[in-house]
Order: C-alpha cells, then sequence, then structure tokens
C-alpha cells in the first residue's frame, strides 16, 4: 500500500465495517471487459455526421445531432445493443466489488456486468433503471443497483441524448432524490467515471449547497499524467495537461471528491484486491470438531472456546462457524453473549454460522456438498482459526478417536483461497498436526520477524488465555 492512499485504505475499510460504502461505476468500469466507452459508441454517428469524434468534448449534442437528422432515435437505439448487448467475461474488478459487503451500487453504464458479478457471487441483486421500480422490493436482496441512465433491454430509455437530459430532472426526479441521499449517507468510490455527466455534476451541486460544510467526503480514481497518453507526446504536451489536470482535481473538490492517485489503470486492480483482502483479515473462521477434548476437561475446552469468540467479537473481528461438532455451540454462546452485552456497539452481523448439510438429497454427494459448503463459507473469511479436530471413526466398532480429516479439507481450501492459517497446537488432534506443518514451513515464508515470534509463542502455549492473547496479537499483527 502506498503511504499516499492511507486515508483512502482507512476510510474504505471503515465504510465496510459500517455497511455504509456505496460504488459509482462509469464507463471506465466496463470498458476493460471489451465495451466502448461513450466515445466508441458514438463514433460511427459522429463520422457520418462530418464530425471527428476525437475532436468533440460535448458527446451529448453528438447523440443529439443524430436524432435531430434521421427525426428519431432508432440509429442511436440500435447502436446501444449492438455495443452492449455482447456475452464479455466478468473483469476482476467486478468480482471484487461484488465481493465485498456493499449493497448500494450506481452506476451510469447500460450494461448488465455489475448484476451478473453479483450473481456469480450468490447474492441477490435489486435492479433499479426506471422510476416505477424504485418503490418495489426485491424479496431477500442484498445489494441494489440503480442504473440511472437506463438498461440494455430498454434502448429506447437510455438516458443519451440533449433531450434525455433535459427532461432528467422532470421524469427521473426520484433518481436525483436517492442519489443525493446515498451521497450524504454513504462513501462513495467512484471508478471509471469522468465526471463529465450533466446530472451528477447537478446532484453534486444541490448536496454541495445544501449540506455546505457539513458535506462528507468520496474518492475517486484518476490517473498521473504522463507522455504516451492520448495527446500527450511531448514535455510541452505534458506540462499543458498536467496544469488541466490539477485545475480538474481542485474542481472536484468543491464537491469533496479526493483523488485516489494511479500510475496505470491496472493498479485500480491491485488496490481493491488489496482493499478485500484487508478486510477479509477482519473476519475469522473457526474451524474445529471435538468428540474428546484430550488433555483438556470438558469445561476448560468449552470456556476456552466460548471465550476466544466473545474475545474476537470484542476486538472488532467477525465470526464464521460451521457448527463443527463440540466446538460450534461454544462459539455460537461466545460470540452472542458479547453481541448481547453490548447491542449498541456490536450488531448480529459479526455472527455468521453455517451448520453443514446432514445428508444427502438431488445429485450431489454428501462429500460434494461438503467441499462445496466449505468453499461457500470460507470466501467470507481471511483468517482460519484451527482448533482440536478429531472424531470417531465410523468404520470402527470399539469408537477410536481419530484426527478429522473435514478440519484437513478446510485447511486445504483455506490455502489455495490464500487464508492465513493459525492452528492452535496446544488444542492437539488435527489442529496440532496442521501447526508442525506450517512450522516445517517456517510458519508462512512472507510473515515478517514480529509475526514469526507470535506463531512461534502460540504453539508452545497450553493454557487457554495465553492461547487467546498470542491469537489476537497474531490477528492485530495481521491488521497493520
Amino acid at each position: 500500500m502506498k503511504q499516499e492512499h492511507t486515508q483512502f485504505y482507512e476510510d474504505v475499510i471503515t465504510a465496510l465495517q459500517s455497511n455504509s460504502m456505496a460504488i459509482f461505476a462509469g464507463a471506465g468500469l466496463s470498458k476493460s471487459a471489451g465495451f466502448v466507452d461513450w466515445k466508441g459508441l458514438l463514433r460511427s454517428i459522429a463520422t457520418d455526421l462530418g464530425l471527428d469524434i476525437d475532436k468533440e468534448y460535448d458527446l451529448i449534442s453528438i447523440a443529439q445531432y443524430n436524432v435531430n437528422k434521421i427525426g428519431g432515435r432508432s440509429v442511436i437505439n440500435q447502436k446501444i445493443i449492438k455495443e452492449f448487448n455482447e456475452d464479455v467475461d466478468l473483469t476482476k474488478n467486478h468480482q471484487i466489488l461484488a465481493r465485498l459487503p456493499i449493497n448500494t451500487y450506481w452506476t451510469t453504464n447500460y450494461d448488465n456486468l455489475i448484476e451478473r458479478s453479483l450473481k456469480d457471487a450468490k447474492r441477490i441483486a435489486d435492479v433499479k433503471h426506471s422510476v416505477s421500480q424504485l418503490n418495489i422490493m426485491k424479496p431477500r436482496r442484498d445489494a441494489i443497483v440503480y442504473k440511472m441512465h437506463g438498461d440494455i433491454d430498454l434502448p429506447n430509455e437510455a438516458v443519451i441524448t440533449k433531450d434525455d437530459y433535459e427532461a432528467y430532472f422532470v421524469d427521473k426526479l426520484p433518481f436525483v432524490n436517492a442519489l443525493s441521499g446515498d451521497l450524504v449517507a454513504k462513501l462513495f468510490l467512484f471508478i471509471g467515471f469522468s465526471f463529465s455527466d450533466p446530472n451528477l455534476d447537478y446532484i453534486l451541486s444541490r448536496v454541495r449547497i445544501q449540506m455546505r460544510t457539513a458535506q462528507r467526503h468520496h474518492w475517486y480514481f484518476v490517473k498521473k499524467i504522463a507522455i504516451g497518453d492520448p495527446g500527450i507526446y511531448s514535455n510541452e504536451d505534458l506540462v499543458y495537461h498536467k496544469a488541466k489536470q490539477d485545475h480538474f482535481i481542485t474542481d472536484l473538490k468543491r464537491f469533496k471528491l479526493q483523488p485516489v492517485f494511479i500510475d496505470t489503470y491496472p493498479e485500480i486492480t491491485t488496490i481493491l484486491k488489496e482493499i478485500e483482502d484487508t478486510f477479509k483479515k477482519q473476519t475469522v473462521f473457526i474451524s474445529g470438531s471435538a468428540e474428546v477434548y484430550g488433555a483438556w476437561s470438558t469445561n476448560k475446552a468449552q470456556e476456552f472456546i466460548h471465550k476466544l469468540s466473545s474475545r474476537l467479537i470484542r476486538e472488532g473481528y467477525r465470526i464464521i462457524n460451521g457448527f463443527g461438532w463440540g466446538v460450534g455451540s461454544a462459539v455460537i454462546n461466545g460470540a452472542l453473549e458479547e453481541i448481547y452485552r453490548r447491542p449498541e456497539k456490536y450488531s448480529d452481523d459479526l455472527l455468521i454460522v453455517k451448520p453443514f448439510p446432514q445428508f444427502a438429497t438431488g445429485t450431489k454427494t454428501l462429500v460434494q456438498l461438503w467441499d462445496d459448503y466449505r468453499r461457500d463459507i470460507l470466501t467470507y473469511a481471511g483468517v482460519a482459526v484451527y482448533i482440536f479436530g478429531n472424531k470417531l471413526n465410523p468404520e470402527n466398532p470399539n469408537r477410536e478417536i481419530v484426527n478429522a480429516l473435514g478440519v484437513k479439507k478446510e485447511y486445504d481450501i483455506a490455502d489455495e483461497f490464500g487464508i492465513v492459517h493459525i492452528p492452535v497446537k496446544g488444542t492437539g488432534y488435527m489442529s496440532e498436526e496442521l501447526s508442525n506443518l506450517i512450522a516445517e514451513n517456517n510458519f508462512n515464508a512472507n510473515i515478517d520477524s514480529e509475526l514469526h515470534k507470535r506463531y512461534v509463542s502460540l504453539s508452545t502455549k497450553t493454557e487457554p488465555d495465553e492461547i487467546i492473547d498470542n491469537i489476537l496479537a497474531i490477528l492485530k499483527e495481521l491488521n497493520k
């Protein structure tokens, strides 16, 4: 993470934690998927008008000139259908944004990439592209996608011409009000947006005037000007365009829009991935099962699990648990005790419990269902804590205790996903086996010396309070 991005990261992580993050996506977000931007959409239309699209900045007028020339918008409608109806792959940026706990997406794009990415992330999107949809709530939705300029399926209603923009604040006033409210209540990240849209300019101005000194700030990505960019071929060009960009950035600060400077556009993906990784490191998956607790008494073991869960909540971490036998109840009890103790500070969202299916139905075997389930719940986590990990051998009539292979499978999937492992050796069984395994790899080869000390210390602890203190110390180091 660049030092200049520190405040940006802090703001975004805080907004994600408080469920107050919003995205505003422009054409640049979809361009990397293969869709055209505004100039690309109107290029042939401008040529037909005898104009050079690369010399034009008032693209709304270009669209209007076409309507004026042919007496309707059939050409533009067909152009929208042709350009945005391609079956393209989702971009990494779309996928990351869909996986993050963001429930508000605004866009001026006509394509369906945001909706598709949310569906791919197993989220239910409530799409609003017309005023009539705004007062209807889709059941079980967990994200709203406001398509303020319309949708590919209704090209005749797409906002693109002067006529459309002039009528917007009459015909689409509820969208204006909804966006104004979100700009006041949420932290926005503008991505792929040029800020040349008059609708947004008006809305930002209205919020600025109404809120005055109480207006909240937002963030947007801006690429630093460099030789080789379109129209910049010399140092003279660079100086001119750099001055122009500086004035543009200063002007946007009137609306409390803060720049996130990047050197290249692929850097956006790197930044979004760092945000996702940072946020996920505050979500802990507790893996484990226990038919017996070995050297630990039942009371001592369950008190340890209870206290671990409670301390994690108290320190602001989210917990995910698959309700493992002999472990799950204590995890839930410890988390809920802390949540109910301070309901004004902690919410139920800090505890995610996903019990495993107990028998197979349909076409998949129980083993396949468990594998799918593990992969699903582990997508939420950035850290996995392993405790105990044993079960009765179902093939042994003498009720032999064996290490739980399910915990090892969770380790393998977590490893595949890049999740940080924290096995608690002192609880024995599969957790001890996993601790020995990562010790052979020097407790994760790429960790710094302080974190390495924490891992070594944890591997020697057998008392509950010392183990919990070491786990929290590791988490603190990971989240620096």
